[in-house]
């Protein structure tokens, strides 16, 4: 991609933040960036210029994202004192002449998201959300899959930067319905990662090796991502958080509020997010959702990678 110049401004550099920022900047974009968290060098010493506020943000930039944890963060970062909306009023037109874009990449609940979407117009300026799965190695890789929802246009209009983030980019509706989208995405994750653990916990009790059972598994119709990649830290007993469990049970949440709201019954996604819950109790909120298998673990007595399995003939 060839240089653009565009005044991009980013809030939010967390685990997914900051290599997604760190991908626009070598794209190379202004970028203006605001962060609660320690700052991190490379934008640092890559030029990116530090503003002190969100409302700085959107006074200095034209595109303005946001990759923040919950709903709350989101609204506040917006809507709340010094916030973006704060910022684009008065200002809403960009330096190329056209209403200043907010693409907000958190995962949120869509029906926050049509609120704001609302309100951000209202002052002129266009609204995306635009949120991602593929976690801290696709942000990374600039691999992320990313749910579009909002206007045609306002999409085609960030189409470039979307493209130095991911590869799998769909606009998928209007307001809200990349919200959604990324929230029937956690349902799927969630229960893959319940079917996985409880399958290498079986073949673990039952005294085969979980390892080879799992490379097996690999070749035949069970195969899959999180069989691949979660199978495997599962084995290894590698947590380190690429997505948090606290993260995820937040997603699963929004899902079953929503479902609440729309009498609609999501077994599978309640029992998959009390597993999450156990982990939570027992202080393991902060590993990788992988880790969703400590909880089966736990109410089992048995680790999945444990080697002093006997087999009673």
């Amino acid at each position: 991609m060839t240089k653009s110049g565009l005044k991009v401004g980013f809030i939010g550099l967390g685990i997914m933040g900051a290599p997604m920022a760190l991908n626009l900047l070598k794209a190379g974009h202004m970028m203006f960036v605001q962060t609660r968290s320690k700052l991190p060098q490379d934008l640092v010493d890559g030029g990116a210029t530090v503003c002190t506020s969100a409302e700085e943000v959107a006074k200095r930039a034209d595109v303005i994202i946001t990759m923040l944890p919950d709903t709350p963060n989101v609204q506040d970062v917006l809507l709340g004192e010094r916030g973006v909306a704060a910022g684009l009023k008065g200002t809403a037109q960009g330096s190329d002449g056209r209403p200043k874009l907010v693409i907000d990449m958190s995962s949120i609940s869509p029906m926050a998201t049509q609120v704001m979407a609302k309100r951000i117009h209202a002052l002129g300026a266009e609204h995306l959300d635009a949120p991602v799965s593929g976690g801290e190695v696709g942000a990374k890789a600039a691999s992320l899959t990313i749910m579009v929802g909002g206007l045609a246009h306002s999409f085609e209009r960030a189409r470039p930067l979307f493209e130095s983030l991911g590869k799998n980019i769909t606009h998928v509706g209007g307001h809200g319905d990349g919200q959604t989208t990324k929230v029937a995405n956690q349902i799927i994750v969630a229960l893959n990662i319940e079917a996985v653990a409880e399958a290498l916990l079986f073949a673990s009790k039952a005294g085969a090796d979980p390892a080879k059972v799992r490379q097996a598994l690999m070749g035949g119709f069970a195969a899959s991502r999180i069989l691949e990649v979660h199978g495997e830290r599962m084995v290894k007993r590698s947590f380190q958080p690429g997505f948090r469990i606290a993260l995820h049970q937040k997603d699963l949440g929004l899902a079953l509020q929503a479902a609440r709201e729309m009498g609609l019954s999501l077994p599978h996604t309640a029992s998959a997010a009390q597993l999450m819950q156990v982990c939570a109790a027992h202080g393991l909120a902060g590993l990788d959702h992988s880790a969703l298998c400590r909880s089966l673990e736990i109410m089992t007595g048995h680790d999945i990678a444990a080697k002093d399995v006997n087999i009673v003939a």
